[in-house]
């Protein structure tokens, strides 16, 4: 069996999420800031009559925020709720086979493992799959 995977930079370290779980990718639009939220909760954008919470990855995963460009995209998901990742680029769709997807290592430097449920390998570079459970755990 094969995976197909949706590809992502945040702060130019590539990551994955199962393309299972992705609606739509959105270019940017108004965000609208929500009060006495998380810091990594970016707003809420209205996107064709649905609201969605946006997370902001950068900010969850503890990197610095900046300003935002023509490569910026809102990865809106297939979740329980209406949740879009707000991420520095998306660009690339990447089958791989099953097998070739490893378990997460239980630390990882710099990021928890606790955000991810696996990793493969790319162009020879290691790229971490996100766990969208844990991702939203309260």
């Amino acid at each position: 069996m094969s995976t197909q995977l949706v590809l992502f930079k945040v702060n130019n370290e590539v990551f994955a999420i199962s393309i299972n779980h992705v609606n739509i990718i959105e270019k940017i639009s108004d965000i609208y800031k929500v009060p006495d939220t998380p810091v990594y909760i970016e707003g809420l954008i209205n996107l064709r009559g649905k609201v969605h919470t946006v997370f902001n990855l950068r900010k969850k995963f503890g990197y610095q925020p900046i300003d935002f460009d023509d490569n910026t995209r809102i990865i809106i998901l297939n979740h329980e709720s209406m949740v879009g990742l707000l991420v520095d680029e998306v660009f690339e769709i990447f089958s791989t086979e099953d097998s070739g997807i490893k378990p997460a290592p239980d630390l990882i430097s710099g990021l928890s493992g606790k955000f991810f449920s696996g990793v493969v390998e790319k162009d020879g570079k290691i790229v971490l799959i996100l766990d969208l459970d844990k991702l939203f755990e309260k």
